[in-house]
This record gives structure tokens, sequence and C-alpha cells, in this order.
């Protein structure tokens, strides 16, 4: 690539890729509209889902007679880029949104560079735990013949090919941390690990972290751009250099003083190696460890996800908790906000720092949203 790389589908790159740096740096707004865009010839059915590209726009299990079906679909390399740039056509990018393919195997599939075994569903990936003997099963290490790390390579690899710079190939949603242990050990075994063998779990956690750091090193030198950067699948982030949403959904099973104890040194020490992060913050269980995350100096900032019972994103119930992230220091993401939220919201807590997520239900819808927001800015 040249310093001449362009996005087809996103004439105002260079504007978005500013918001983003000041975005960042807690100075500006990010807006990310998503539309069914007009007239757009050939391109799959615009759908809400997270995966709505993978399978073709087929959405039932009808469509695959069996696992190895599905698995075929979900590892097609070729088959996969081609699905994603047909999507990416059908869709208009609004303020700060981009085109991207979404390369990932499964949320945190991480663990399955070190033995965890994967099933695929339509719509996710779950991982069968490995860990049954922790007392003799091996140190986690990064391999880098592992199988499934080379699948989810050459994915990466064809997805450059295929766009040639005209859209962002991401990095997928490794995941990391309790989260990688709990999938490798079982999630209730995990919570009895950090009772009867402390010492064990922060001992993998470390080791989850080196090997972390090894493969996100080698997927972004496949996809690092001429700035320096890289698109992290999850969220729809780009930063100019090492960019990554982190998380710890486990955080919501357990008390501050463990969270403290077994989840921020590691987690501090990955901020402190990516060079921006955005902590996904899922679930109000979770809300009991905001003050930890918000004393993490290298911590960017932090998207809030409530659960699907609760009113989502946008409603002023979440005004409170985005300016106590705002006035920590910390950039926010608000996600799943409906356009009329935008406008209430901005005014509310202001712009300087907001990352707002958008869907829209048509190309005008979007268009005069991102309109209207131009006086925030």
């Amino acid at each position: 690539m040249s310093d001449s790389w362009e996005q087809y589908w996103k004439e105002d790159w260079e504007t978005t890729r500013q918001r983003f740096i000041a975005w960042w740096r807690h100075e500006g707004l990010v807006l990310h509209v998503l539309a069914p865009r007009d007239n757009a010839p050939g391109s799959i059915e615009h759908e809400q889902a997270p995966f709505f590209y993978l399978l073709s726009g087929l959405d039932t299990l009808a469509d695959y007679p069996d696992q190895a079906a599905l698995q075929q679909a979900w590892l097609d390399p070729e088959g996969r880029a081609r699905r994603a740039e047909q999507y990416l056509q059908g869709i208009y990018f609004g303020g700060e949104a981009f085109p991207y393919y979404d390369t990932h195997l499964g949320p945190g599939n991480l663990a399955t560079f070190l033995g965890a075994e994967p099933e695929f569903a339509l719509d996710t990936v779950w991982y069968h735990p490995c860990i049954t003997d922790p007392d003799t099963h091996p140190p986690l290490r990064f391999d880098p013949r592992n199988p499934w790390f080379l699948r989810q390579k050459a994915i990466l690899e064809e997805g450059m090919r295929v766009s040639r710079g005209r859209f962002h190939v991401a990095i997928p949603d490794l995941v990391e941390n309790l989260d990688i242990l709990s999938a490798l050990r079982d999630p209730q075994q995990m919570l009895l690990d950090l009772v009867e063998r402390p010492d064990y779990v922060q001992e993998r956690i470390a080791e989850i972290n080196q090997v972390y750091f090894q493969v996100f090193e080698q997927f972004f030198e496949i996809v690092r751009d001429p700035w320096g950067g890289n698109v992290f699948s999850a969220f729809c982030i780009w930063g100019p250099g090492k960019t990554a949403k982190v998380q710890c959904d486990a955080a919501a099973m357990i008390s501050p003083r463990m969270f403290r104890r077994f989840v921020v040194p590691a987690l501090a020490e990955q901020c402190a190696w990516l060079d921006y992060s955005l902590f996904h913050l899922d679930g109000t269980q979770a809300i009991v460890h905001l003050d930890a995350l918000l004393e993490i100096e290298e911590l960017d900032a932090i998207e809030w996800t409530p659960q699907v019972s609760l009113p989502q994103g946008g409603d002023p119930t979440w005004y409170d908790l985005y300016r106590r992230i705002l006035a920590a220091g910390k950039s926010v993401q608000a996600i799943d906000v409906r356009p009329h939220e935008v406008i209430p919201l901005l005014e509310a807590v202001g712009p300087q720092g907001m990352f707002i997520m958008v869907n829209a239900d048509s190309e005008a819808e979007a268009r005069a949203l991102v309109e209207a927001v131009e006086a925030y800015r």
C-alpha cells in the first residue's frame, strides 16, 4: 500500500481518521451511522445481525445440514472475503462509520490457539474447555503451528488480497484475561479456581497476556494500514497504532476485590502494550468495577453495553454514567443509540470524547442525522 491508499466506500476517510484521533485524545466526537445504501445492485440485504455477511445472507440452520457445513462456511477464506465485499457495497457509512471486513472466528477465539475446540453456530462460536487437570496441564504458550491460528491467519491474508485497500481488514475479536481462562477451564470451574487456586489463576492470566501479545503482533503485521494503525472488529474502532477492544465479561461474577487482584494487573499491562484501548463494560453487574477501570491510566476509553432487558445506550438512564467516565478523562462509546436519541444525548453530556453508534432505517435518515450533528462539532 502507499500513501494514496483510499477506501472506495469512504471518500472522507481523511476527515474520519482525524476525528478518531481527536476522540482517542478525549477532544472530539465520533458519529458512526449505518443504513441500507440506496440503489446498491447485487448487494446482500442489509440486516442488523452481528455476523450479517458471513453466510451469504442465509439465516436459518436449515441452510447448513450439519456442523461440518457450518464450519466450512466460517472457515472459507475466499467465500468469506467475497461475501464481506458484497455486503459492504450495500451499506451507507455515515459520519465516521467506515467499511471493514470482520474476520473473526467467534468472540474469544484466542482460546482455540490455546487448545479449546470451537463449535460453530449460525451467529456465534462456542468453545469447549480443554484444561481438565490444572496440575498436569502444561503452561499456556503460543504455537505458530496451531491449526486454528493458521486458519484465522489465512482469513486475514485473503481479506487483504481481496480488499486491495478498498476497505479495512479487521483484527479479530481475540478476547483476553479471565474470559479466556474461563473458556479453557469452564466458567464454573474457573470461579472455584479463584478461591481454591488463586496463584494458579494469576499465573495462567499472565501467560494468556503473553500469548495475546504474540498473536496480536502477527495479525497486526498483516493488516497494518499506511498510518501505522488497525481496525479491531469488535465495536468498529480504528486507531493510528495497535488498537483493540479489551474486556472481562467474567467481571459480572466476581467482587471488586477479586477484580483488582486478578483482572486489573494484566489489563493494565495489556493497555500499556496497546497504543489505543477501549474497554467493553458489559451489563449493570459490571459497573461495580468502574472505579478500578478509571484508575488504569493507560486505558483510553470505555464502551457501555446495557442488558437487553434494559434501556439501550441512548437512553437518559445512562447519562450520568457517561458523565462519570468523561470526568475521569476517558472517552466514551455509546452503542445502540436510536437516531432520535442522538441530539438529546449530545445536549446532556456534550460532544467531547463521545463515540455514538447508530443504525438508521434509510440512507436519507442517516444523512439527515449526520447533518444535524455537525452543529455539535
